[in-house]
Formats: structure tokens, C-alpha cells, sequence
């Protein structure tokens, strides 16, 4: 196994590691993180701090792995797959909870799962008859936004809030229509062999 599909499965670890302690009822088993003032208006919940860090560097080996692939040319089957579940455990397990927790409307993960179901089954479809499907620069910034919307959520907007800027949710808002939009890009593109023997 080469080194980019390592640095992949360590992020599907950190990935498992994030939910767990984001959906582990910790204070049933008597622990709990604590919480402190800041700027003596904002309560901070050290467990999303703890969150935003492992998220961090998640989402930095996500980059550092394509990185190391591509140049080394070192890119492999698996590591596509690999890299897509890792993606999909990280982002979408954590829309999720977020979503359940009441920090993001529901509708932005149906969304994002959604789009990523009908994406997926595109790039499979056209992917045998055209070879490799790449992403669109709209996927791209789109992933870029909710990477950095996702972190800036974790560490309460910081230094944003203490300004009563709350910029983490626009972010997100715009990760999630720019997903809409580089989805619709994918169909296009390969519509033709979607349709083909109709």
C-alpha cells in the first residue's frame, strides 16, 4: 500500500474518531468537556474545539493525499475508492450531526447526500464509457467552502463572532448551492451516455 492510500485510511480513522465523540453521550459515563467564557459573552464547549482540530487535519490529508498521488504518480484504483468514502464519512457524518444538533438546517445535508448519491452513480455510469470523470471547478470551490464553513462551525466563528459575525452558515449555504449547481454540471456533461440505448 503506497503512502497516499495510508494517509487516506488515517483519515477515515480520524473521520470515525470525529463522529464518535461528537455523538458519544460522554456525560453518561460521568466525563464531561468543559466550557468557558469568552470575551464574557460566548460559551465555548470545548468538545467542538477538540471537533474542529480533528476535522482540521482531516481535512488537510485530504488534500495532502491527492497531492502526493498526482505528483508521484501514485494514483490507484483503491485509492479513489478509498478517498471517496473517506470524503463522504467526514463531510456527510458530520452535516449530519450538525444537523441533528441543531447548528445547520436539515435540508443541507438531504441535500449534499443527495447530490452526491446522483453524482457518484453519473461518474460510475459515464466513468466505463468514457474513462475517469474529474470534478468540476464548482465541485471544487464547493468543497473548498465546506471544508472552511465546517471548521469555522466547530470553533464558533472565531474571531468572527466576537464581532457578531456569524459567517460559518454562509459559507456552508453557498457550499451547498455551488453542490447543486457543479451536480447539475456533472448531468450535463455526461448526459449523453446516460442516455445512451434508451
Amino acid at each position: 500500500m503506497n503512502i497516499p492510500n495510508k494517509i487516506t485510511i488515517c483519515r477515515i480513522a480520524l473521520s470515525i474518531i470525529l463522529l464518535i465523540i461528537m455523538i458519544f453521550p460522554i456525560d453518561k459515563v460521568g466525563i464531561s468537556f468543559p466550557e468557558f467564557q469568552l470575551a464574557g459573552k460566548l460559551i465555548i464547549d470545548s468538545k467542538y474545539l477538540i471537533c474542529g482540530v480533528i476535522f482540521l487535519i482531516a481535512s488537510l490529508t485530504d488534500f495532502l493525499d491527492g497531492h502526493l498521488a498526482r505528483k508521484y504518480n501514485m494514483v490507484t484504483d483503491m485509492g479513489k475508492v478509498l478517498d471517496a468514502i473517506a470524503d463522504k464519512i467526514l463531510v456527510n457524518g458530520v452535516l449530519i450531526i450538525l444537523a441533528v444538533e441543531g447548528f445547520i438546517p436539515a435540508i443541507i445535508p438531504v441535500i449534499i447526500v443527495s447530490r452526491d448519491i446522483i453524482v457518484d452513480s453519473i461518474k460510475m455510469v459515464a466513468g466505463r464509457k468514457s474513462g475517469a470523470v474529474g470534478a468540476s471547478k464548482a465541485g471544487k470551490i464547493k468543497t473548498a467552502c465546506m471544508l472552511t464553513g465546517i471548521v469555522l462551525l466547530f470553533f464558533y466563528d472565531l474571531p468572527f463572532s466576537l464581532m457578531n459575525i456569524h459567517v460559518s452558515k454562509v459559507i456552508i449555504i453557498i457550499a451547498t448551492i455551488l453542490s447543486i449547481i457543479s451536480g447539475i454540471q456533472y448531468y450535463t456533461k455526461n448526459k449523453k451516455y446516460l442516455t445512451d440505448n434508451m
